[in-house]
């Protein structure tokens, strides 16, 4: 039950901690969640090992799948930026 626990609180800490970000900061903070839903990955793969309770392996799983969507849709997200900044080409007539 503990690991259903962490996996609560972590989730409402999360929510709180991101919406109160400034649109301002909001590229620091996709590069720096992307390095936290790495951790998420690692710890999850590492709480297979103590997994007591039924509903644990599929939380772990589900952790596993909404960290990864983050790291790829936060890629994502980045390119789409990086890309607004890259110069326009000029149409020769």
């Amino acid at each position: 039950m503990l690991i259903i626990d962490i996996f609560i609180l972590s989730c409402f800490l999360g929510y709180f901690a991101i919406w109160r970000v400034t649109p301002t900061l909001h590229a620091a903070l996709m590069s720096m969640t992307n390095a936290i839903s790495g951790i998420v990955i690692i710890g999850a793969i590492k709480a297979f090992n103590e997994i007591t309770a039924y509903p644990e392996p599929y939380l772990l799983y589900f952790a596993i799948f909404l960290a990864s969507f983050n790291i790829f849709g936060g890629f994502y997200i980045t390119t789409r930026m990086l890309n607004m900044f890259k110069p326009k080409e000029k149409k020769h007539d």
